[in-house]
C-alpha cells in the first residue's frame, strides 16, 4: 500500500490539474456563445459544468475521454471501423513486425560492433546520426519510395517502426555485451575458450538485463513509429488514422481517446516484456 499511495497521489493531482485546465481553456467558448445569444455567461459551478460538457472542447475533461474510451472499446463490435480495438490492432500489427525487425537488426549490429573494431568505428556513429533525423521528415519519403516498388500497407509502417526501435537495442546490447569485466574475460582465456564460446557463455548471458531494458524502450518507440507511419499515407485504419480523422473534424475527444489507447497498448506491451524479463532472469539466477 505504501508503494501505491504515492502513485495514486500523483495521478489524482494530474487529474485535478487537468480538470482545472479544461475550465480555463474551454471558458472562452462559453463566454463567446453567451455573447452571441445576448445573455450573461454562466458563472460558478454552472460555468464549470458547461466547460466540462462541450461536444468539441479545446481540452476535453478526463471523464469525457474515459467515456469515449469505454464506448469505442467495449460498446462496439471489435470489427467496427469506429472501434478502438479494430484501430488498435491495425497499429499493433505494424508495431510488432517493426519491433521484431528492429530488434533483430539491433542485436546483429551490436554483435558485429563488439567483435569488429571497424564496425565499432563506422556503424555506431552512423546509428547515432540516424536518430537525429526527424521521423516526420523521412516517413513520407520512405512511404513514397516503398510504394514505387510495390510495397504498401503493413510493411512501410513496420520499416518506420524498425527505424525507431533498432537504436535503443543497439546501444543497450553493445553496453551489455561489453559489461563482463576483464577478469572474467581473462578467466575464459585461461580455459582456452573460443570467441564464440565467450560470446554464448559470458557476453550474451551478461547482456540480458540490458537487452530487456532496451526492448522496453524499443517497443514504445516502435509504436510511435507505426502511428507516424500512418499519418502521411492518409490511412483509414489504425490509431494514427483515428488521430487524423479527429483533427480533420475537430473531434478533440476522439483524438484524446486515441492517444490514451496508444498509451494503454504501449504500457501493456512493456508490461509483457517485463514479465518475460522477470521469468528469464529468475531462471538464469539473476535478481532484478
Amino acid at each position: 500500500m505504501k508503494h501505491v499511495l504515492p502513485a495514486l497521489t500523483v495521478v489524482a493531482a494530474i487529474i485535478a490539474l487537468w480538470y482545472a485546465a479544461a475550465v480555463g481553456l474551454n471558458r472562452a467558448w462559453v463566454v463567446d456563445q453567451a455573447a452571441r445569444a445576448g445573455v450573461e455567461p454562466a458563472r460558478g459551478m454552472a460555468l464549470v459544468a458547461e466547460t466540462w460538457s462541450q461536444e468539441r472542447p479545446v481540452l476535453p475533461a478526463p471523464h469525457q475521454v474515459a467515456q469515449e474510451l469505454v464506448k469505442t472499446t467495449f460498446g462496439m463490435s471489435p470489427t467496427s471501423k469506429r472501434s478502438l480495438v479494430y484501430h488498435g490492432w491495425v497499429t499493433l500489427s505494424a508495431t510488432l513486425l517493426g519491433f521484431a525487425m528492429g530488434t533483430a537488426m539491433g542485436i546483429l549490429l551490436a554483435v558485429g560492433i563488439i567483435h569488429n573494431r571497424a564496425m565499432d568505428m563506422s556503424v555506431m556513429p552512423w546509428a547515432i546520426a540516424s536518430q537525429t533525423i526527424p521521423i516526420l521528415a523521412i516517413a513520407p519519403m520512405i512511404i513514397v519510395v516503398l510504394n514505387s516498388v510495390g510495397l504498401q500497407g503493413l510493411v512501410p509502417k513496420a520499416i518506420i517502426s524498425a527505424y525507431l526501435s533498432f537504436f535503443p537495442v543497439v546501444v543497450g546490447m553493445v553496453k551489455g555485451l561489453r559489461s563482463p569485466d576483464q577478469m572474467q574475460l581473462d578467466l575464459l582465456k585461461t580455459y582456452n575458450a573460443s570467441r564464440s564460446e565467450t560470446f554464448w557463455k559470458l557476453r550474451l548471458p551478461a547482456s540480458m538485463p540490458y537487452l530487456f531494458t532496451s526492448l522496453k524502450v524499443g517497443m514504445a518507440a516502435s509504436l510511435v513509429g507505426a502511428i507516424v507511419g500512418e499519418l502521411p499515407t492518409g490511412a483509414v485504419a489504425g490509431l494514427g488514422a483515428r488521430l487524423l480523422s479527429g483533427s480533420y473534424y475537430g473531434q478533440t475527444v476522439q483524438i484524446w481517446a486515441a492517444l490514451f489507447a496508444a498509451a494503454i497498448v504501449a504500457a501493456g506491451m512493456v508490461m509483457l516484456i517485463g514479465a518475460v524479463e522477470r521469468g528469464t532472469l529468475r531462471r538464469m539466477g539473476m535478481t532484478r
